[in-house]
């Protein structure tokens, strides 16, 4: 049986993680017969956001706790990932990637990556193990792998251009496929950057997850 470790960044898409992708990563992984472990950096959020509204709060949160909510209190800390113990490795997207993992949000082509995670994708990649990027968390690959790594976020032009000037190579897909890079061994799916229903962006994410274990 694989196993697969999920890195979270918050609960809540304009925050955090999103929380849909990170639950049918969860289900379909499950329904393929993998197992899992969520982890998240003990950090603080970059900040919090009033999902009703879209208005910025006045508090603090942290990822590891909000990301905690959606792992059912199942959750280890960042710190606590041993890439010897999984056989593959996802990120969901959400804000929290490009606000709480990066600053792709704000910095897009000149952004940079939380040091703790990009240690700990890049051993995944050393040890040839395959990585899972879904919806805008695709940003990440430039940051992590060799210059001219396959990668998709969709097909949105401006996003798109920032992810290539960060050394990725984009390629446009459609909600219900995925891109891979098999040398690299780097899957990416758009999910929720294009998708208009939980059921579209379940069908790139089952096809990643697939692929993720098929590769493993």
């Amino acid at each position: 049986m694989k196993k697969i470790a999920i890195i979270l960044s918050g609960s809540g898409v304009f925050d955090g993680a999103e929380i849909h992708e990170s639950v049918l990563t969860m289900l379909h992984l499950e329904q393929l017969g993998a197992r899992y472990q969520c982890f998240a950096p003990d950090i603080q959020q970059h900040h919090v956001i009033n999902h009703l509204t879209g208005e910025e709060q006045a508090q603090q949160r942290n990822v590891l706790e909000e990301s905690a909510r959606i792992a059912r209190g199942n959750i280890k800390a960042l710190s606590q990932l041993n890439v010897d113990d999984f056989d593959a490795l996802v990120l969901p997207g959400g804000f929290g990637v490009a606000k709480n993992l990066s600053s792709f949000a704000f910095d897009g082509a000149q952004s940079s990556i939380y040091e703790p995670l990009k240690h700990s994708c890049q051993m995944f990649a050393q040890q040839q193990k395959p990585i899972a990027y879904l919806c805008i968390a695709p940003a990440l690959i430039g940051h992590i792998h060799p210059a001219g790594t396959l990668a998709t976020i969709g097909n949105d032009e401006q996003t798109a251009e920032a992810v290539n000037q960060l050394g990725a190579t984009h390629v446009a897909c459609t909600v219900d496929n995925i891109i891979i890079d098999s040398k690299q061994k780097v899957i990416s799916t758009p999910a929720y950057m294009l998708a208009e229903s939980i059921s579209d962006a379940s069908k790139g994410i089952h096809k990643a997850m697939q692929a993720l274990i098929a590769m493993a």
